[in-house]
């Protein structure tokens, strides 16, 4: 019963078929990702329609692509690369991985390390606890000099349904950085809400209040972290853009504009 309840409640974002479908080249689809030991470092699989893709590897949460978790269903955008199978599976790249919010304990494959499987490459980075960051992060910034003095604009992207995660820390320090450096007097934030088309034909409609909560979160970090001293514009586009199986993932995003005021000669 428990388990009926868990897929009404993932598949009530799923529309009816549509009339177009992804690419040949493309995967879009929900499945139980799938762990793979190694003598190096864990791989995760996912499988769909008979055929094995390899998604990523175990790595720091501050890395583009997190890893999913077990315990829970994975959406996987992707497109198939012409590289080697990894740890038996086929290459999704670039690949977007958005973990499913509903617990499935059917999620729990976990398969033993085969000397044939043996990732060729090391560990991004050595055992013990991760160093990603939790809120504003420490990347590399551009000089003071070179940062623009006029409008502009930058962008964070989401999993399916999702807020700010760890690896939005990097735009977000780039966002508060350009704002304090160049003066800025004003801030507009939009919220977007998307879309994904999957392989099978069907459509996966994110939350309808996504594109809200995404740009007010986005302000009260920014808020948070001492930017005050702004005007804040904070929109939302509840509409989704008509979902093509291909790059639907970049239109979950909030796009952020930071502007000065006019100087007076």
């Amino acid at each position: 019963m428990i388990r009926r309840v868990v897929s009404l409640a993932l598949f009530a974002c799923i529309g009816v078929a549509s009339a177009a479908a992804p690419p040949a080249n493309h995967r879009n689809f929900v499945a139980c990702p799938i762990v793979r030991d190694t003598s190096t470092v864990p791989c995760w699989l996912a499988e769909y329609e008979g055929q094995t893709y390899f998604l990523t590897i175990q790595t720091d949460v501050s890395a583009p692509v997190n890893p999913p978790w077990l315990g829970h269903k994975v959406l996987v955008e992707g497109t198939i690369s012409n590289e080697p199978n990894i740890c038996g599976g086929i290459v999704l790249k670039p690949v977007t991985l958005s973990v499913m919010h509903e617990l499935d304990g059917s999620c729990n494959t976990i398969l033993p390390a085969e000397e044939r499987y043996n990732l060729p490459f090391e560990a991004p980075r050595p055992p013990g606890p991760s160093k990603g960051r939790l809120a504003f992060g420490d990347p590399v910034m551009k000089p003071k000099a070179e940062q623009a003095a006029g409008p502009r604009s930058f962008e964070l992207r989401y999993e399916f349904d999702s807020m700010v995660m760890f690896r939005h820390a990097q735009p977000l320090q780039q966002i508060f950085e350009h704002a304090k450096q160049t003066g800025a007097t004003n801030i507009s934030i939009t919220g977007y809400r998307a879309a994904t088309l999957l392989s099978n034909g069907q459509l996966m409609q994110e939350d309808k209040e996504i594109g809200r909560r995404r740009a007010e979160q986005v302000a009260e970090l920014l808020r948070g972290a001492g930017l005050v001293d702004v005007k804040y514009d904070v929109h939302w586009k509840d509409e989704v853009k008509r979902a093509k199986g291909v790059e639907d993932a970049s239109l979950r995003r909030v796009q952020v504009v930071v502007s000065a005021a006019k100087r007076t000669e």
